[in-house]
């Protein structure tokens, strides 16, 4: 017998014609999503950022293990020393550790070690990934984790983007110093950092482009 009842799925019934204008909706509203680096200080709610991250928690993931979990930092001292930490690690990147190539690559985004959104923004969200976790007494493995976690960040993303705050995806690598400063457990490895907020009034973002949908997709 499975662990979970089964419930009748009541889907909610659209059109062809409401699906083609919802699925362009979404998408005219996803295409303006940047990652942005320039974060005002405007405080954000506490309410906001348990619903973009309960809605990160609706992802599929494998053996529905949900094997995440999501710290959410405003204090202004733990965010200190985050940056700090991310500083130290960042340094050694852009001075020795990252190959040429890789930084020939990240200079058109004008990116350096210095990392001052990490306290400018009101909220700093880390993800950490569990590959086991102990439910009553028993150490259980979870399954496909770097996938499972990797789409419920993409959930969190959308979500942050539909709730007009913006973010960036930092990873500071490597990534260990966030697993001794949050006290996580041994079971638990830092997967993304992700600043949260509203953009700053003079904020800036690479003209980028993306890549169209014949560049993207094949047909079959």
């Amino acid at each position: 017998m499975p662990d979970f009842p089964f419930t009748p799925y009541t889907p909610k019934i659209v059109t062809d014609e409401e699906s083609v204008n919802n699925s362009q909706s979404f998408y005219n509203q996803m295409k303006e999503r940047r990652s942005v680096r320039h974060f005002s200080n405007r405080p954000v709610s506490k309410e906001i950022i348990e619903n973009l991250i309960k809605t990160a928690g609706t992802a599929p993931s494998g053996a529905h293990k949900q094997p995440w979990t999501f710290c959410a930092i405003q204090d202004p001292e733990l965010k200190k020393k985050i940056r700090i930490a991310a500083e130290e690690e960042e340094y050694e990147n852009y001075h020795g550790r990252m190959p040429q190539e890789w930084l020939d690559e990240l200079a058109p985004l004008g990116t350096d070690w210095q990392k001052e959104f990490l306290e400018i923004a009101p909220w700093l969200i880390v993800v950490f990934r569990k590959s086991t976790e102990t439910i009553k007494g028993k150490v259980t493995k979870n399954y496909y984790v770097q996938e499972s976690v990797g789409i419920a960040c993409g959930f969190l993303l959308a979500a942050i983007h539909n709730a007009g705050l913006v973010s960036l995806t930092h990873t500071p690598s490597p990534m260990n110093f966030l697993q001794k400063i949050l006290n996580r457990p041994s079971n638990e490895k830092p997967y993304l950092l992700i600043p949260v907020g509203y953009p700053a009034e003079n904020a800036m973002v690479p003209d980028l482009f993306r890549r169209k949908l014949e560049e993207i997709s094949e047909w079959y």
